[in-house]
């Protein structure tokens, strides 16, 4: 894979969000996942690894650091679970271990928001925690002011993700 296809990993998180029947936020990401045969594990993992995807002998497994934040947790197991459900061959008898954004950065390739597969999984992540027909309604017709943090806060607390989720779904719609 050369080019990577938000818009495509976009459409297989409304399929999941369809098929789940999800009508309101938040999502029960791990309700999800679970329902789709993929093992759940919680573990307390170093500061700059936020989770990890891996497919063994047809067992999927997510992995998640349990120190981080539960609104980080969603996001992680949302973008793993882009992994397994975009990346299936990539991820197939080998771990696909992701680090927190902050260290992602200090790679040129990450910081430039050029890895194709990264690129997926995040689109895929934001679309399927933050389901467009959700974020109208949050937003409603007015709009919203990207510095009005006690609306950016309201919004992540109904989403169940970070502030950070919610202004890059608003504003780059990755």
């Amino acid at each position: 894979m050369n080019q990577a296809n938000p818009q495509s990993a976009r459409r297989a998180a409304e399929k999941i969000i369809d098929e789940f029947e999800v009508r309101s936020a938040p999502v029960p990401i791990e309700k999800i996942v679970k329902a789709m045969g993929i093992t759940l594990q919680y573990a307390p993992l170093a500061d700059d690894l936020s989770g990890m995807a891996y497919v063994k002998d047809g067992l999927k497994i997510i992995g998640v650091n349990a120190l981080h934040h539960p609104n980080r947790q969603r996001f992680t197991i949302a973008h793993e679970l882009a992994h397994h459900v975009l990346h299936a061959s990539e991820i197939t008898g080998a771990v696909h271990v992701d680090k927190s954004f902050r260290v992602l950065h200090r790679d040129q390739l990450a910081a430039q928001g050029t890895e194709p597969l990264e690129i997926e999984a995040n689109a895929f992540a934001s679309q399927l925690l933050m389901p467009e027909q959700f974020v109208q309604s949050a937003v409603g017709d007015a709009g919203l002011d990207l510095d009005d943090d006690q609306a950016i806060e309201g919004i992540a607390k109904r989403f169940k993700v970070s502030t950070s989720v919610v202004r890059n779904r608003l504003s780059v719609n990755w």
